[in-house]
């Protein structure tokens, strides 16, 4: 596994233990269409929730979350309302969520930042 696949588990891993630990329910992680790939998919409070997760090991260039730029967020939400159509979740709320994970050189969560509402 090359270095930075290894950084995104790490951190999806760490996301979606933090979401756990807040009583959310995952419904998938890593959900793939030829359109491009949705991160985490949960229920929370009666929402369905997609989590775009961004890992970084330093901040050089900012943290993780500072690079969803409105590209990548206009992918999100196409795929977003795809995995809704695809599962007859239409008639439910639906949010878009970025959790920034920053590793320390250990590998250890150093910070982790839950943005709701990211876009």
């Amino acid at each position: 596994m090359d270095g930075r696949r290894k950084t995104g588990t790490l951190g999806e891993a760490a996301a979606r233990r933090y979401l756990e630990e807040k009583g959310w329910l995952i419904r998938e992680t890593n959900w793939r269409t030829r359109l491009g790939e949705l991160d985490i998919i949960a229920d929370q409070k009666g929402s369905i929730v997609i989590v775009e997760v961004r890992t970084t090991r330093g901040t050089r260039f900012g943290y993780g979350f500072q690079s969803v730029d409105g590209k990548k967020q206009q992918k999100v939400r196409r795929l977003a309302l795809q995995y809704v159509k695809s599962h007859r979740l239409e008639n439910r709320p639906l949010r878009i969520d970025v959790i920034s994970v920053l590793l320390a050189p250990s590998g250890e969560v150093e910070r982790l930042d839950h943005l709701e509402g990211a876009f």
